[in-house]
């Protein structure tokens, strides 16, 4: 890594402290959010704030109102950074529990097919079908006990931490857009008459996701690519009936999504972050419309 300063700062990949610009930094001020190194970072109520706001907000008991916290990604910072996560695992174990309770006519009815005759449902069903909600609701169904205990544990890990990073609104756009980028590939490469359920596409967009913020960080990767690479094994293992098509479109879509949420401008921010998940998911509608078109 290049230590130099001054000349070289263009070429560094995370900003210098305002205050010693020979320190790089992965911290902002939550007031202002100028990168401040360790030295200079003053603890507050949520997150940390640079000297300078220190001295400004002293004696008014809150910061000046035109500056709100905010996380790296520009995301509103929140008193429980995993909110969402919680209740996305929440919802997952609930729809979990209906499929226990009422069988396979239920998960017959909302896991991701292509076209296919169902026991438990009169005719063809299926997304060729008009049944595009299929895409979606997959998402939240699981095939058993081994499996949803795995998702919602690597969600838990992984979406956490990501959460508080990148902010509520931008983390259930990236879950959501991931898990529908992972569906429509499925849609377009598996057996129309082959079943596919699980979050597992929305969790590989997480792991895309959470690479590409510990690359911007200078985080140390090889544990992340060390788990990424035994769950893609597993994924491609004979036997294991997984729909590989989810992992890896989620996989891709959650890099791409993520790069935008954590290198876009801050001066364009929103527009380049909400801009690239509306092209991932027109790109998802072609791979769905290309194949609707084909099973016609």
């Amino acid at each position: 890594m290049d230590q130099a300063a001054g000349s070289t700062q263009d070429a560094r990949s995370l900003p210098v402290c305002y205050r010693h610009p020979d320190r790089e930094t992965g911290v902002r001020c939550t007031r202002c959010e100028r990168p401040i190194c360790p030295e200079c970072m003053v603890s507050a109520s949520v997150g940390f704030q640079c000297p300078d706001c220190v001295r400004t907000g002293s004696g008014t008991g809150h910061a000046p109102a035109a500056s709100q916290p905010r996380t790296m990604a520009g995301g509103t910072v929140t008193a429980d950074p995993r909110l969402l996560t919680k209740i996305l695992i929440g919802v997952n174990l609930a729809v979990f529990l209906v499929q226990m309770a009422v069988g396979d006519s239920f998960t017959n009815r909302f896991e991701l097919i292509g076209q296919a005759y169902t026991h438990f449902l009169p005719g063809v069903q299926g997304v060729a079908e008009g049944q595009y909600y299929r895409l979606l609701t997959a998402m939240f169904l699981h095939g058993g006990y081994a499996h949803i205990l795995f998702n919602m544990l690597s969600l838990w890990w992984i979406g956490g931490p990501l959460e508080a990073a990148l902010g509520r609104a931008r983390y259930l756009t990236l879950y959501f857009v991931s898990g529908l980028a992972g569906s429509a590939l499925t849609y377009l490469i598996a057996e129309p008459n082959v079943a596919s359920l699980g979050a597992s596409g929305a969790i590989f967009g997480l792991f895309g996701a959470t690479g590409v913020l510990m690359r911007r960080l200078n985080y140390d990767l090889r544990p992340l690519f060390a788990l990424l690479v035994i769950n893609l094994i597993i994924t491609f293992t004979p036997g294991f009936n997984i729909a590989w098509e989810a992992h890896i479109g989620g996989l891709v879509a959650g890099v791409v999504t993520g790069y935008a949420m954590v290198h876009a401008p801050r001066e364009k921010r929103a527009l380049v972050q909400y801009g690239t998940c509306a092209l991932v998911l027109a790109a998802s509608l072609v791979l769905v419309l290309v194949r609707t078109a084909q099973l016609g």
